[in-house]
């Protein structure tokens, strides 16, 4: 099969520190040329891959100083995958709504993952008038605000079986990981922390859109003994991170899309506890890879359990519901049913 993967440009595939949309995008890609598959990646120049890359940019956006409208980078990269769209069986788009203007023109059909958050009155209107897009999501929950949609199905993120080693050592601290603003719920997690007295170590990114955040809310709290802000780490820093955790926390507040954190987490074997909101009972099974909890109260008698968590357990629990080759196969299925029906609406 002839496969576009199309990515966004703010982040390299894979990204260098946070990116979890191109974080998928490349496990994903990278499993499907290993299936076999004719891949072409569509990123930023500075991806790393398997598969045929097309530079979009030459660097990746975020962290680029120079890059003053990114929409005008990803405008460009989708004319071009669209212009190239006769040589591929299915565009795999990764950039939400951007490409369904191009979408609906091509007789080469494309599916689009939403990576995002979709209750958003806005978008409201926007998957009416693009109601034949056909669509995954990357948990039941996150189809909600649009039940309307053309879902297609949901495919939940994979990791490859050997980023993050299995580790049956861990000390004595809780690991906080990922973003640092209000959905994010890191005031939950310090003061989680604090009540049953084990350190917490945090290793974050802080966006420009946060900075006030950061610096009102969650600044004054880091000057507590048990808390310490490493700042945002690598692929390489992070395997050791989670692994050498007691349990991982993620008390967000917000109707979380997935929170590939959490399987990362469990990659290594270490337990999850998170709070009841969006993807979280899908991905969470409880007592075996985490808790669950709806107040801070709640999560500290279900952070004392972590121990008994079996983080063999844990780790097997990852290899059978979240590896990169069971999501690269959910995918090809997807692929050539959308293959399929556009072949049947083709005149004969």
């Amino acid at each position: 099969m002839k496969i576009a993967q199309v990515s966004p440009l703010f982040e390299s595939v894979p990204p260098k520190l946070y990116g979890g949309t191109e974080r998928v995008v490349s496990y994903l890609t990278e499993e499907l040329v290993a299936l076999g598959h004719d891949v072409t990646l569509f990123a930023s120049g500075d991806a790393v891959t398997k598969a045929k890359l097309e530079p979009c940019c030459e660097n990746s956006l975020r962290l680029d100083k120079t890059c003053i409208d990114s929409l005008a980078h990803h405008i460009l990269m989708l004319e071009k995958v669209y212009e190239r769209a006769h040589e591929f069986d299915i565009i795999h788009n990764h950039n939400d709504y951007l490409a369904y203007p191009f979408a609906r023109d091509s007789e080469t059909p494309t599916i689009t993952t939403l990576h995002g958050r979709l209750d958003i009155p806005d978008l409201i209107p926007l998957y009416r008038e693009f109601s034949e897009m056909p669509v995954v999501s990357i948990s039941n929950s996150q189809r909600k605000p649009l039940p309307f949609a053309n879902w297609i199905t949901t495919v939940y993120h994979g990791l490859p079986l050997d980023l993050y080693p299995f580790s049956d050592a861990p000390e004595e601290y809780f690991s906080f990981i990922g973003r640092i603003s209000p959905e994010k719920g890191l005031d939950s997690a310090i003061e989680i922390a604090k009540q049953v007295g084990i350190p917490l170590k945090i290793a974050a990114k802080v966006d420009v859109v946060n900075r006030e955040y950061y610096e009102k809310t969650i600044k004054p709290l880091l000057s507590h003994p048990l808390i310490q802000y490493i700042g945002e780490i690598g692929e390489e820093e992070k395997a050791e991170f989670l692994g050498k955790s007691l349990a991982m926390l993620f008390p967000i507040d917000w109707e979380e899309p997935f929170g590939l954190c959490m399987i990362e987490s469990m990659a290594c074997g270490t337990p999850v506890l998170a709070r009841r909101r969006g993807s979280i009972p899908e991905v969470i099974d409880e007592g075996i890879t985490g808790y669950i909890f709806r107040d801070i109260e709640e999560g500290i008698r279900a952070l004392k359990k972590t121990a008994k968590i079996d983080r063999k357990r844990c780790r097997q629990q990852f290899e059978e519901r979240f590896s990169a080759r069971r999501m690269a196969l959910d995918y090809v299925r997807v692929y050539e049913k959308i293959i399929e029906k556009k072949r049947a609406l083709l005149p004969q």
